[in-house]
C-alpha cells in the first residue's frame, strides 16, 4: 500500500519549501512533488519605477542572494540601454562576486547542509587525539584540528546536551543508518562548523570593502560602480587581499579536505549516488577576470552527454504555470512573462506523522496547481542549474581553471567522473566552485591593480534614457545557486515589465504540461527511505541544491484572501 510522506517546512534553507513523496511498500519513492508556499511579488513592485532603481529594489527578493539580484537588476538595464561599463567597474563587480560565492558556499555546507552528513551526537564519543591524527589524513596542515581544540569543541557541545538541548544542532536525525562518518571524522567536521561561523564574518567584510555593507550592498550603479575612493585606496585594496586569503585558507584547509573525507565515506551510500535529477545542465559565463576572459564559461549539456556542449539560444527560454498558482498557464518568454496569482489551495488526505500515525493533513492538489514556483523550460526541456551544472559544463569545455581542480578531487577521492552526477556530486561541486575562486579569484584583483597603475581610473560611463524610446534587455549570469536571469522592458523612461528567472525556479519547478519534473522532484524518484518517520535521505538531496525559495516564487492567506493593498507611487 502506497503512503504519502510530507516534509514541511524543509528547514535550513532560505524561504518556504514543502516536499511530498509517494512511497511503495518497500519505502521506495514512486512520485515526488516540490512546491513553494510563499509568493514573491517584487516584479510587480518595480513596475512603473525608474529603471535605475531596479537593482536596489530587486536585491530585496532575498536576504541571502542580495548581491546576485542587485547586480542582475543593474546589468539588465545596462543591457537594455546598450551600456558597457569601464573595465575597473567590471573587475570590481567580480571582486564582490568572489566574496558572495565564498560566503554563500561555506555557510551552505557547514551551517545548512553538513548535518545531513555529520552526526553531532557521534562526535561527542570521539577520541580528540585520534581525531587530530585523522585530520592529517586529509590535509597536511588541517584547520583547527589540534587535539586540545577538538576537546574544547566536544566540551562546548556537551554543555548543550547537559542542558537537555542541542541548541543549533537540535532536531536532526542523529543515529540514522545512512550516516557514514566515524566519530573522529564527525568531530573534525563539527570543529569546522564552529570555525565557519567566524570565517563567514570575514567573507561578509570582504563584500563590504567595495560594496559599503553586507547584506544589501550599495556601490553598483547603472554604468559602473560608485566605490571610487575604495578602488583607488592601497589600504582598502590591502584589506581585500588579506580577507580574501583568510577565506581561501579555510577553503583549502577545511572545506576541501572535509569534502574529500565525505566523498570517500559516502562513496557507496546509495541514497546520494546515481540521482542527478534533471540531466540537462545549463550554466552561464561569470567572473570576468580581464577585458575578454571569464573564470567560468557558458554552455548546455543535454541528457548527461558530456561529449557535446551546446551554446544557448535565449529565444528558447519560457516559463509556464500549468501546476503553479497563476492564471496564465501557457509558456511565455520572460520578456512577456506574467504573474497574476490564482491560488487554489490544498486538499485533505491522511498522511504519516513523525510518530508513525496516520493523521488528517492538507496536501498538494497534484492534479491541479500546487506551487508558487513556475516551470521554466529550455526548448521545452527542464534544466538543472547550479554548481554541478557549472563545474560539469566547464569540465566538458576543458576550462583551464576547472579541469585540474576537478581531476585532483577525483584522484583524492578515488571517485569516477560520473559520480559527480549525483547528490554527493552536487555537494562536492559547490566546494569545487569555491576552490576555483580561492585559487584563481585574485586574477581579477591583480588586473584591477595593474589597470589602475596604468593610469585608468574610470569607474562609470555617462548615458541617457530616451523617454520616447522603448527598450528591452536582460542579465544572464551564474550566481551561487546557478544560472540567474532578469528580463526587462522599459517604456517612457520607466519599467513596463520585469521578470526574474532564478536558479531555484529551474531546479524546484513543479511538473509542466507534459508531466516533466524539475530537478528536485526528479532526483527523489527511486529513492529508498530507511525510516519513513526520519526522511533524512529526502532532506539531504534537497539541501544539496541549496534552495532559495524566496528568490524562486513570483501576500495572501491560505484561503486566497487579500491581506493588504499597497499603492506605490513611482514618482516619489
Amino acid at each position: 500500500m502506497s503512503q504519502r510522506i510530507v516534509v514541511d517546512p524543509v528547514t535550513r534553507i532560505e524561504g518556504h519549501l514543502r516536499v511530498e513523496v509517494i512511497v511503495d511498500d518497500d519505502n521506495v519513492v514512486k512520485e515526488a512533488y516540490s512546491g513553494s508556499t510563499l509568493w514573491r511579488g517584487l516584479e510587480t513592485i518595480v513596475k512603473g519605477r525608474d529603471p535605475r532603481d531596479a537593482g536596489f529594489l530587486l536585491q530585496r527578493i532575498c536576504g541571502v542572494c542580495t548581491y546576485s539580484h542587485y547586480k542582475a537588476g543593474i546589468m539588465a538595464v545596462e543591457n537594455a540601454l546598450g551600456i558597457t561599463p569601464p573595465l575597473n567597474a567590471l573587475l570590481t563587480r567580480t571582486l564582490m562576486s568572489n566574496a558572495l560565492f565564498y560566503h554563500d558556499h561555506i555557510v551552505h555546507f557547514y551551517q545548512l547542509h553538513a548535518l545531513d552528513y555529520v552526526d553531532i551526537v557521534s562526535a561527542l564519543s570521539a577520541d580528540p587525539k585520534a581525531a587530530s591524527e585523522e585530520a592529517f589524513r586529509w590535509c597536511e596542515t588541517p584547520y583547527a584540528c589540534g587535539a586540545d581544540q577538538l576537546k574544547l569543541v566536544q566540551d562546548r557541545v556537551q554543555k548543550f546536551v547537559d542542558k537537555g538541548n542541542l541548541g543549533p544542532f537540535a532536531n536532526a536525525y542523529y543515529g540514522h543508518p545512512t550516516y557514514k562518518l566515524t566519530p573522529e571524522q564527525n568531530l573534525i567536521a563539527l570543529s569546522h562548523y564552529l570555525e565557519c561561523l567566524k570565517v563567514q564574518r570575514t567573507a561578509a567584510q570582504l563584500m563590504a570593502i567595495f560594496g559599503a555593507k553586507q547584506p544589501h550592498p550599495q556601490s553598483l550603479t547603472v554604468g559602473g560602480v560608485t566605490c571610487v575612493m575604495d578602488i583607488l585606496s592601497p589600504t582598502r585594496l590591502g584589506e581585500y587581499l588579506t580577507r580574501f586569503q583568510e577565506v581561501a585558507d579555510f577553503v583549502n584547509r577545511a572545506y576541501y579536505p572535509d569534502l574529500v573525507m565525505a566523498g570517500i565515506a559516502y562513496s557507496k551510500e546509495a541514497s546520494v549516488l546515481n540521482d542527478v535529477g534533471v540531466a540537462n545542465l545549463w550554466t552561464h559565463k561569470e567572473f570576468q577576470i580581464s577585458r575578454n576572459e571569464w573564470l567560468f564559461d557558458s554552455g548546455i549539456i543535454l541528457n548527461g552527454d558530456l561529449s557535446k556542449v551546446h551554446d544557448l539560444d535565449e529565444d528558447k527560454i519560457t516559463e509556464e504555470a500549468t501546476h503553479s498558482w497563476y492564471k496564465r498557464n501557457e509558456p511565455l518568454h520572460p520578456y512577456d512573462g506574467e504573474q497574476e496569482p490564482n491560488y487554489t489551495g490544498f486538499k485533505d488526505e491522511k498522511t504519516l506523522n513523525a510518530k508513525g500515525e496516520l493523521v488528517d493533513t492538507k496536501v498538494f492538489d497534484t492534479k491541479g496547481k500546487y506551487s508558487w514556483i513556475k516551470a521554466p523550460r529550455y526548448d521545452s526541456k527542464p534544466m538543472q542549474v547550479g554548481p554541478l551544472a557549472n563545474i560539469v559544463v566547464n569540465y566538458a569545455r576543458g576550462n583551464k581553471y576547472v579541469v585540474p581542480i576537478v581531476d585532483k578531487f577525483l584522484r583524492d577521492t578515488g571517485l569516477p567522473l560520473n559520480a559527480v552526477l549525483s547528490t554527493l556530486g552536487r555537494t562536492a561541486c559547490r566546494m569545487l566552485e569555491a576552490k576555483v575562486i580561492a585559487d584563481h579569484g585574485l586574477i581579477a584583483f591583480n588586473n584591477l591593480v595593474e589597470n589602475i597603475k596604468s593610469g585608468d581610473t574610470e569607474t562609470c560611463v555617462p548615458y541617457k534614457i530616451d523617454t520616447n524610446k522603448e527598450y528591452k534587455g536582460r542579465y544572464i549570469g551564474n550566481v551561487p545557486r546557478g544560472t540567474l536571469s532578469h528580463w526587462c522592458r522599459l517604456e517612457k523612461g520607466v519599467i513596463k515589465n520585469w521578470q526574474a528567472v532564478v536558479p531555484s525556479t529551474w531546479n524546484a519547478s513543479p511538473k509542466d504540461a507534459k508531466g516533466q519534473m524539475g530537478s528536485y522532484e526528479a532526483c527523489l524518484i527511486g529513492l529508498k527511505i530507511a525510516n519513513l518517520t526520519q526522511p533524512l535521505e529526502i532532506i539531504r538531496k534537497i539541501h544539496s541544491y541549496d534552495p532559495c525559495i524566496a528568490c524562486a516564487v513570483h501576500v495572501m492567506d491560505t484561503k486566497g484572501n487579500e491581506l493588504s493593498n499597497y499603492k506605490v507611487n513611482p514618482s516619489l
